[in-house]
């Protein structure tokens, strides 16, 4: 009777934070919801306190990570980046829409894997908003991209998404080599997402844009440079075991005592840009979550998961994965996920990322960035119709996650693991 109390206040608190996350009544922060939470389940005893202690050593390079990039993305839209590419794209465009939508798929994608979904949603997406205003272009297929790729083009490095980076360690992978492995399945999917958008948006896109484009400003050359060279050093930074917390952290150095020097920035804005209340959040999170797997989640999916690296193994891996994230989200996915596909291999941990990674494209509640920018488009008066959401979603996830998997599974076996 006690393991079934703590396995029902588990389940019970999860859904307290997950309610909170999608929710947000009043505004309120995820971590108000998710804090508490994790304090219940430490003193029920759901789990043990040696246990959480486990659980903030493992997400602490996580976290720390993931405070750097939100603020070398902050410092990169400052210094002008987002907004200098989105006028050189809706230049190329020439007032087409169809051009349109081909520039912001490519300045996502690489937006999405260069510095996180977080940046594409959260900086990107305004920035799309007002191309396409400005161009006169309907602006549904270019936001929705933006949302999907978010999610689907976070694939490829350890980096793009909070996701692989909890995954990564488990890999027993180098940088590269994992960018190597999600190269293919990256571009299959991304290349699917666009062929269904074309012929999604096809009305949107056949009509010509009556505005005219502004002139591109100057592009923020240190900014560029400086994300390079961090891009760089998380493939260095992995060659001699280092944490790519330390890279993320010196790049967002570089930029960040460039603004202060300029005064363009100051500490206090700094600090909001690392969203301290998230980075609770995702430490709360993860102890809830080891109550649930170790309260009956670890065992089901431990049943659920196949073993071996063939490729009906693999799309099963992924469909369960995809499944779960629409479920409790992706991020409590991939953590109730990591501690059974470990042992499995890293095809199947690998084929995991992909579930959890293109699979919430289904759902509003897949992914916190999805829910992220439903606000952000609301922000922007933009109405995001449920009906049109999940048919998007219908056409291109399940496609997208089948082939992003068939690529994997030959990727294995070309390169190895």
């Amino acid at each position: 009777m006690g393991a079934v109390l703590l396995a029902l206040l588990s389940v019970a608190a999860l859904a307290l934070v997950l309610g909170g996350a999608v929710l947000r009544p009043r505004g309120l922060p995820e971590a108000v919801f998710a804090v508490p939470a994790a304090v219940l389940v430490i003193a029920a005893g759901a789990v043990p306190l040696e246990h959480a202690g486990e659980e903030a050593e493992r997400l602490g390079p996580v976290i720390g990570f993931l405070a750097a990039v939100l603020v070398l993305a902050r410092l990169c839209a400052d210094e002008g980046l987002f907004r200098a590419c989105g006028a050189w794209t809706a230049r190329w465009a020439h007032g087409r829409p169809g051009r349109l939508l081909g520039a912001v798929f490519a300045l996502a994608s690489t937006v999405t894997a260069a510095l996180s979904l977080d940046a594409t949603v959260v900086l990107l997406t305004p920035v799309v908003f007002a191309t396409a205003a400005r161009m006169g272009a309907p602006p549904a297929p270019h936001v929705y991209a933006t949302a999907h790729l978010s999610n689907t083009a976070s694939t490829l490095l350890p980096v793009s998404n909070l996701t692989n980076l909890l995954a990564f360690a488990a890999t027993g992978l180098t940088f590269t080599r994992f960018a190597a492995l999600m190269a293919a399945p990256w571009l299959v999917a991304i290349a699917i997402e666009y062929a269904v958008f074309r012929r999604f948006f096809a009305a949107d896109l056949a009509a010509p844009a009556p505005g005219e484009p502004e002139a591109p400003p100057p592009m923020p050359l240190f900014a560029l440079v400086t994300v390079a060279a961090t891009l760089a050093g998380f493939a260095v930074a992995s060659a001699f075991g280092i944490e790519p917390a330390w890279a993320a952290a010196a790049g967002a150095l570089v930029l960040g005592v460039r603004a202060l020097a300029h005064r363009t920035t100051t500490p206090r804005t700094l600090l909001n840009a690392a969203a301290v209340p998230f980075l609770l959040f995702v430490l709360a999170l993860g102890i809830v979550v080891r109550a649930v797997v170790d309260h009956g989640l670890g065992d089901l999916l431990d049943r659920l998961l196949p073993a071996g690296g063939s490729l009906p193994a693999l799309l099963a891996a992924a469909t369960v994965a995809a499944l779960l994230a629409n479920v409790i989200n992706n991020l409590p996915a991939v953590l109730a996920l990591i501690p059974v596909a470990a042992p499995l291999g890293t095809g199947t941990l690998l084929a995991v990322l992909l579930g959890v990674n293109i699979g919430p494209n289904l759902t509003y509640a897949g992914s916190l960035a999805t829910l992220l920018w439903r606000r952000v488009a609301h922000r922007h008066a933009y109405e995001v119709r449920l009906g049109e959401f999940t048919r998007l979603g219908l056409l291109t996830t399940p496609l997208a996650l089948a082939a992003a998997t068939c690529a994997l599974w030959a990727g294995l076996r070309l390169i190895g693991t």
